[in-house]
């Protein structure tokens, strides 16, 4: 694979999870050229730099030593790949202090460069949090490969920053800068429109959603579809929820079965702190796990009855299946034998020969003309 040169560092990079011939690389011209634009403007030792939404840690790997990095996303995969990163490359694991984007910001910062996400939303409530998190003197410079660049990046960075300027394109990479403008006197901080919330009529509950959270405004229709046959009569079941986002499969789960116990994992800080907040309001103090993490990696094999998952289609901007096969493989360690699997996919995705690769048997709850809702016993 190729070496991430910049002025800064020389370093071999992964992306997170690994995968045998990765055909893709853990950074791309954007990464660049932010690091050659911060280079230009030489910062000293005690430079204090926040790092945004890098994808594999190769902003804050680089800049480690070189000034005073923090780095904060909604990704645990990604924030994995950043210390991994830094041990493969001759330095302590924990070299970057490290910050969940569901954690307040602790600045000030003299430079925060930003790897335009590809949900605005969280790079709005980004935005937002670095009020009052910048010191005199700071820049905000956001960086992305121009086909993954909205105006309405632009936009944001101007509303809650100040006056941006866009930089020239390079290697198909386009940095907007933006200055920090004054306040006038009286004026408030601007106040974020997330968390979002919705309400469901059967089961009825408030689902909260904060800015990550995949479709924060309704219910999506994989879900609405998979909600009416999740299993009932599980008794005392260990039940998993794959791939959380909001917790409303657990929580609609749990509310048919009350003496199951259950587990809530996503990789999206936001998610796991919806979930938990949701799981709260509507089953308040009932027992519960819920933690951010690559899957069911950490969970003890054979250490659950029933996994439910609506598994994702993409990574960052990537689309594939490779994550879906993963979280399905880690399902059948994580299980007993005679355990169940059951997900909702997209009738074009072909769950269902892959899941029969893994499972003894692989039957189809129910149907819509989209998706098809699939039970994989182990």
């Amino acid at each position: 694979m190729p070496l991430l040169d910049s002025p800064f560092a020389q370093l071999d990079l992964i992306r997170q999870p690994e995968q045998q011939n990765e055909p893709l690389q853990a950074f791309d011209a954007a990464d660049e050229y932010l690091l050659a634009y911060l280079a230009e403007q030489q910062p000293v030792a005690q430079t204090r730099v926040l790092v945004l939404n890098d994808g594999f840690g190769a902003l804050a790997a680089s800049l480690a030593g070189n000034v005073l990095v923090t780095s904060s996303g909604d990704s645990f995969l990604a924030l994995q790949a950043l210390e991994k990163n830094l041990v493969r490359n001759g330095r302590p694991f924990d070299a970057v202090p490290t910050l969940p984007a569901s954690e307040p910001l602790s600045g000030p910062f003299d430079r925060v460069l930003i790897k335009v996400p590809k949900t605005l939303a969280l790079l709005e409530e980004q935005l937002i949090r670095l009020q009052g998190q910048l010191a005199p003197g700071a820049q905000v410079i956001a960086g992305a490969m121009i086909k993954h660049l909205p105006r309405a990046a632009g936009d944001l960075l101007e509303r809650y920053i100040g006056p941006v300027q866009a930089s020239l394109a390079v290697k198909k990479a386009r940095l907007l800068i933006a200055t920090p403008a004054a306040s006038p006197p009286g004026s408030t901080p601007a106040v974020s429109p997330y968390p979002t919330r919705y309400r469901l009529d059967e089961p009825k509950i408030e689902l909260l959603n904060h800015a990550n959270v995949f479709c924060r405004e309704g219910l999506d229709i994989g879900t609405r579809a998979f909600l009416p046959h999740l299993p009932k009569n599980l008794g005392t079941a260990r039940v998993a929820d794959l791939g959380c986002g909001n917790g409303v499969l657990a929580i609609a789960s749990a509310l048919q079965n009350p003496e199951a116990h259950y587990t809530l994992v996503d990789e999206s800080y936001m998610a796991v702190q919806s979930a938990a907040e949701n799981w709260r309001a509507a089953l308040g103090e009932r027992e519960v796990t819920v933690r951010a993490g690559d899957g069911l990696a950490g969970q003890e094999a054979q250490s659950l009855d029933v996994v439910l998952c609506n598994p994702p289609f993409h990574q960052q901007q990537v689309v594939g299946d490779f994550l879906a096969w993963r979280m399905f493989q880690q399902a059948r360690e994580a299980l007993v034998v005679g355990g169940a699997l059951y997900i909702v996919g997209n009738r074009h995705l072909g769950y269902h020969s892959k899941l029969a690769r893994l499972f003894r048997g692989v039957e189809q709850v129910a149907a819509t003309p989209k998706f098809v809702i699939l039970k994989a016993r182990k």
